[in-house]
């Protein structure tokens, strides 16, 4: 069995609180102390870089994906790991969800809603059954979160909406809840 990956949305930018860029560091270092690998936006700016160099840092392997328009603007051309350069958003979108097991969602803006409603949406769709996690630090997917159940409430979306996402306080709640989701790796194997 491959070591599974985990897809982590997140802003580009710091955000107003320091427990962003702490929740995004422990989700970096939380994804490769679990042997997972990280797929991100390939950027070394904002909540994303800080997420992709503390997984770095702690041995984890990386992929990032990244469009054409941002590579002077977001990318470091340093960084470890594997990275693919697509024409456009959507691509990215598209080659970020394919190499993963898993989404995870950190406090980000506009990129991230967008990002996490087209996998939702998907889901919704029944195209696919990976684990979404909504890391709602200091309550900051708060309002998404009750804007989620208002669409369904208003019904313009039922359970299938409903049951697509996990809502966890923290990055520890968050990796429990992707190891109780994934499969076992090899090694682990019972």
């Amino acid at each position: 069995m491959t070591r599974p990956s985990i897809c982590v949305f997140c802003g580009a930018r710091e955000g107003a609180r320091p427990s962003y860029a702490a929740a995004a560091e422990a989700m970096g270092a939380g994804i490769a102390g679990e042997g997972w690998r990280l797929v991100y936006g390939a950027g070394d700016v904002g909540l994303m870089g800080r997420c992709a160099r503390a997984a770095e840092g702690a041995g984890g392997a990386l992929l990032g994906v990244i469009p054409q328009h941002l590579v002077g603007r977001e990318a470091a051309p340093g960084m470890a790991g594997s990275r693919v350069v697509t024409e456009t958003m959507h691509e990215r979108k598209k080659v970020m969800f394919m190499n993963s097991d898993a989404i995870v969602l950190l406090p980000g803006g506009g990129g991230s809603l967008d990002e996490v409603f087209e996998v939702l949406t998907w889901r919704q769709l029944g195209l696919h059954e990976k684990p979404v996690v909504l890391v709602d630090v200091e309550g900051y997917w708060r309002p998404l979160v009750a804007l989620l159940e208002h669409v369904v409430a208003e019904g313009f979306a039922g359970a299938d909406l409903a049951d697509g996402y996990q809502v966890v306080p923290d990055v520890p709640a968050a990796l429990a809840a992707l190891r109780s989701a994934l499969p076992l790796r090899s090694d682990e194997a019972v």
